[in-house]
């Protein structure tokens, strides 16, 4: 059997599916979808209906299977089937173009197993959905990251990054083995031994300028994200005390970020809450964070996070008067 001839089974069974996961689908539709002329689509439309699948079209609306031809091996409740609008916005959104591609095709799978009522319920939820993440996740020059990292950790193999950080005007190449990775902050990250460094580290995917697999096993087994994660004494890294004082009309809206800048706890004080963290980044992640609400704020502790605060305003400073 020809390779060709894998490839047009492989589409025809996937064009029947997709059948199956809307009322109409328009043979433009599948066309665009998998990269073929019209004429193609029309051949093996005949092709299924010669199959025995009753396949049923009209001219300049598309094709429809006979209802209840095939009878769904799950049953969703409308709602369920409603909550696959956001399962997929997300996935367009939250994940790079190759694990997205996957994910649409899953769904066509799971679309194809609902009952009529409930594929007319997704068809007028999914143009009423909109979903923009706040940060660029990707590199758009490596739209399989996510698909390798996956691939990376199934396989316990390493991989090969090139990587910029945010400290160095130069990227740097690292030999990683992934751990896992984590969605925080609005950003994807990676948690990873890294080779380089001869430690665990945190990379995320947006400063990756490349990324390729290899055929080299880990060198170390690592346990899972939630154990390095969860077990504090893992970052060795010296922590310091912060303590600030902030308006209390603005605590309230940094509640979501301060646990990734080591939160411990807090306290009323007249119409200011007074807040303790202890932190492993001060020369750079606390100071850029705090300036986002310092107008409202006032530090406590140490004095070195002020002399952070005011090198960073004289050099926003002199970029103005530039």
């Amino acid at each position: 059997m020809s390779i060709d001839t894998v490839k047009r089974f492989d589409r025809i069974i996937a064009i029947f599916i997709q059948l199956q996961s809307k009322r109409i689908v328009k043979a433009q539709e599948l066309a665009d979808r998998f990269e073929v002329s019209l004429r193609t689509i029309y051949r093996d439309i005949r092709t299924l209906e010669a199959s025995g699948v009753p396949i049923s079209s009209e001219a300049g609306v598309g094709y429809t299977i006979m209802e209840g031809y095939r009878l769904p091996p799950i049953m969703f409740t409308r709602e369920e089937a409603g909550s696959f609008v956001a399962a997929e916005k997300l996935m367009q959104k939250f994940t790079d173009k190759s694990l997205g591609a996957f994910h649409a095709s899953a769904m066509y799978k799971v679309k194809s197993v609902l009952r009529g009522s409930e594929k007319d319920w997704i068809s007028a939820l999914e143009s009423h959905v909109l979903i923009n993440p706040a940060q660029t996740l990707f590199n758009e020059n490596i739209p399989n990251a996510l698909e390798i990292l996956f691939e990376s950790i199934a396989e316990k193999k390493q991989v090969f990054l090139k990587y910029q950080s945010l400290q160095s005007d130069n990227s740097s190449d690292r030999r990683i083995e992934p751990v896992g990775l984590f969605h925080e902050n609005n950003f994807w990250y990676v948690l990873a031994y890294c080779h380089l460094r001869n430690d665990y580290r945190q990379f995320r995917t947006d400063r990756m300028i490349s990324i390729k697999a290899t055929e080299q096993k880990f060198t170390i087994v690592h346990g899972t994200i939630d154990e390095h994660r969860n077990n504090n004494d893992a970052d060795s890294s010296p922590k310091t005390k912060v303590r600030i004082s902030i308006d209390k009309n603005i605590a309230k809206h940094i509640k979501n970020d301060r646990n990734f800048f080591g939160f411990v706890s807090e306290k009323a004080v007249k119409d200011q809450i007074e807040m303790t963290f202890m932190t492993t980044n001060i020369e750079h992640r606390f100071p850029r964070w705090f300036l986002m609400f310092g107008q409202y704020a006032t530090i406590l502790e140490p004095e070195s996070l002020k002399d952070q605060v005011r090198e960073l305003l004289r050099k926003t400073e002199e970029r103005l008067n530039s």
